[in-house]
């Protein structure tokens, strides 16, 4: 069945909603005032797949991509970038509203920089066992094979196919593998998820086509198969070797955006608790003028932290494995810290947020990639007597609907 749908507006998600039908409709890549034709998707009766756009709206601007509108990775590239970037600003805006957070939110900073620095390739055995190695299609298990990727930073150069060569070498187990590239300063960094047990022939067989690509190391899942040299990354001044498969901000200049914005919001602190810290991007610049307590559950991102702490010139700090999700810093742990940092995952810090609310700690900076978390997050540390100043948000992940967010909030 065909439906010819008018679009009202575009969606947090970034689909276009369509109203005309009496109720919402979501067709991706449509935009607001367009006519389109769409099908129905069996299984999922608000959603549409779009088969033409009949009337197109005077922002639409042909993608970059070839394999936009298939590949999931993308929400929006045929939008004009002034109007993309009214639309990600206005989500925070308006999901803040929905949680009675009533505040400034500044203009929405760019940091795309040279494109995102970590891609996970996944590859799977498609119909007539014919091997796919790319992203998921939208809304989709699909694999979409890809042969290059746009928005990649050029230091993942080459890990395209390297992931490609690596799956081939592992078609044999049949098993759908998961290939995460890291671009650091010594060149690409490989884990791959998924092989499950391997003979020493093919573990020899991976370790020449990791030379062979040149990557600086190659790990099966955390477990080292070769390094050329040690992936390393800069955090201020500071030299960070990364775990296996570690998180990362998606690109150098988010990470930058998101630290200076951490460090101008701290700027009085001599005592700073950096908490969910990861490898330290943020602790790791606070020690150049403030002492910092810092924590996450991940055991080596704190191993990581610990050894690129003893840079010289830094102030002291420590680095501790804790499970914040499950034993959240109390008061009293706070008492002689002058300034809190937290940047939890996607899920927020709703423990965490209970304590520091509790707490009489002087300034809090939350950072975050959900919004809808943080607003939660927040509206506990407002309800707990702290005021909250202007709401910067970050577009480290351009083309998506997901926006980075630093407040400040004060006691």
């Amino acid at each position: 069945m065909v439906d010819r749908l008018v679009i009202d507006h575009v969606g947090h998600r970034g689909d276009g909603v369509s109203l005309s039908s009496g109720e919402a409709l979501y067709v991706p890549y449509t935009l607001a005032g367009e006519t389109v034709e769409a099908a129905a998707i069996p299984g999922h009766p608000d959603r549409r797949k779009l088969l033409a756009v009949e009337t197109a709206s005077r922002e639409r601007i042909a993608p970059f991509c070839p394999h936009f509108g298939v590949c999931g990775g993308c929400a929006i590239q045929h939008w004009m970038p002034e109007h993309y970037q009214a639309w990600k600003r206005n989500i925070v805006v308006e999901t803040l509203r929905a949680a009675r957070i009533d505040c400034e939110v500044a203009p929405l900073i760019d940091a795309h920089g040279t494109g995102r620095r970590r891609a996970t390739f996944h590859a799977r055995m498609g119909t007539h066992d014919i091997l796919r190695v790319g992203f998921s299609a939208a809304n989709s298990h699909d694999i979409v094979p890809i042969d290059r990727c746009p928005i990649l930073d050029p230091g993942l150069d080459g890990a395209l196919e390297a992931a490609w060569a690596l799956a081939e070498a592992l078609k044999p187990t049949g098993k759908p593998l998961d290939i995460q590239a890291t671009a650091t300063s010594n060149g690409i960094d490989v884990d791959i998820r998924g092989s499950g047990p391997l003979p020493p022939p093919r573990i020899a067989a991976l370790s020449r086509l990791a030379e062979q690509h040149r990557l600086a190391r190659l790990t099966r899942h955390g477990e080292l198969v070769l390094m050329r040299d040690a992936p390393v990354v800069t955090m201020g001044t500071a030299q960070v070797t990364l775990p296996p498969g570690s998180f990362l901000q998606a690109t150098v200049q988010g990470e930058e955006t998101l630290a200076q914005l951490v460090m101008e919001r701290t700027a009085k602190a001599r005592h700073v608790a950096d908490l969910f810290c990861g490898v330290g991007p943020f602790a790791l610049r606070l020690a150049a003028r403030a002492r910092v307590t810092a924590m996450d559950n991940d055991t080596g991102s704190i191993a990581a932290l610990q050894k690129a702490a003893g840079t010289p010139g830094l102030k002291p700090i420590t680095a501790e494995t804790r499970d914040l999700f499950r034993r959240p810093l109390m008061p009293p742990e706070l008492r002689e810290i002058d300034a809190v940092v937290f940047d939890p995952p996607r899920q927020g810090a709703q423990a965490q947020a209970k304590q520091l609310a509790a707490s009489k700690v002087p300034v809090i900076v939350a950072v975050s990639c959900n919004v809808t978390t943080f607003a939660r997050d927040v509206r506990m540390l407002i309800d707990g007597g702290y005021k909250l100043d202007t709401i910067v948000p970050v577009d480290q992940f351009r083309h998506t609907p997901h926006v980075e967010l630093v407040a400040r909030l004060v006691r």
